[in-house]
């Protein structure tokens, strides 16, 4: 099936990951709507694909408390929007070892980007999304060190992994829910973009090199999209995913029915 969904907001599209998947939706003839905190690459991007049907909102997701308001603005301004990407992320390298070492208010923000601001986001959009009358989506970008966590960057497999069972429970609730909203997640690999820049981690040396190239990352992920596919893991996450995740899933799903039998006893 393709993807059929008409008007994407893209959260997290000034570079990278979410600069690609906008530039693949507006490619494939649909509206997109960019946001991201810098202005200037927001704009670089308008004019890079003055062919589409593109806007840009600068917005940064640091800022909870005006999550809700630029929810309620951006379905204002666009009605017809069926379909949210959650994509902004951050990392960084923590020594826990050497805890003089740790900055903790960078810290605080990698978890607010990765995880919390998502969870905000989620809660602004779904109204929205369950209101239509057709199929809406809620999308994540999450990580493969969602899966298993890697020792130089604790904190981002831990925010990934946190937004990762967040949306396992999401799906699930929201399936029971009114309205026909999808939650897909991707899973990257390590992927060759600024995440691993030198200004963000200057311990490295052309960390922009390390790992999938970009555009053979969203050629996969945009196939399995245009598949249905609710969950896309990618190189070497596929392989995780396959150890791993696929018979955490089924018993998470166990304990869900489970659960939801035992609660029946106690809830009012």
């Amino acid at each position: 099936m393709p993807f059929n969904y008409k008007k994407v907001l893209v959260i997290g599209a000034t570079s990278g990951i979410g600069k690609a998947l906008a530039s693949r939706l507006v490619a494939n003839g649909t509206a997109v709507i960019i946001a991201g905190r810098r202005k200037e690459n927001l704009d670089e991007f308008v004019e890079q694909h003055a062919e589409g049907n593109v806007t840009p909102k600068v917005f940064d997701v640091m800022k909870l408390g005006q999550i809700t308001q630029f929810a309620s603005e951006v379905t204002a301004e666009h009605p017809d929007l069926d379909c949210v990407f959650v994509n902004s992320g951050i990392q960084r390298p923590f020594d826990f070892g050497n805890p003089e070492t740790v900055d903790l208010d960078i810290f605080d923000q990698e978890l607010i980007t990765n995880y919390t601001s998502a969870v905000h986001l989620a809660k602004a959009f779904i109204p929205h999304l369950q209101a239509k009358a057709t199929q809406t989506a809620l999308a994540f970008t999450t990580s493969q060190m969602a899966l298993v966590p890697m020792m130089r960057c604790p904190n981002y497999g831990a925010s990934k992994a946190a937004l990762h069972h967040f949306i396992l429970a999401l799906r699930t609730q929201l399936k029971e829910g009114p309205g026909n909203v999808k939650v897909l997640e991707i899973y990257p690999p390590a992927v060759q973009t600024e995440l691993h820049d030198t200004k963000h981690q200057p311990d490295l040396k052309d960390g922009h090199l390390i790992g999938m190239p970009l555009q053979e990352f969203m050629d996969e992920v945009w196939s399995r999209l245009n598949q249905g596919e609710e969950q896309i893991p990618v190189g070497s996450a596929k392989d995780i995913f396959e150890a791993i995740e696929v018979k955490r899933q089924q018993m998470y799903q166990q304990m869900t029915e489970m659960l939801s039998g035992l609660l029946k006893q106690f809830l009012r």
